[in-house]
């Protein structure tokens, strides 16, 4: 169980190292006057720090080793 949960976390560590973010585009209404309604797509972006996926990374062998040990 713990290795793989170990191997789980080193390749999502990876995953953060390598991708800094995404951006995503979800419609907004701008105007709702009755019958009338306009919306726009607005861009979304999910950012995260790449020393993220480094502290990841390094919890994911940590957990990993430690599960061969016992």
């Amino acid at each position: 169980m713990n290795r793989t949960v170990g191997i789980i976390l080193m390749i999502v560590g990876i995953a953060m190292l390598v991708w800094t973010g995404f951006t995503y585009t979800k419609k907004e209404k701008v105007v709702d006057a009755g019958p009338i309604q306009i919306s726009a797509d607005k861009e979304k972006s999910v950012n995260w720090p790449p020393y993220a996926g480094g502290i990841i990374l390094v919890a994911g062998v940590f957990v990993f080793v430690a599960s061969k040990r016992k």
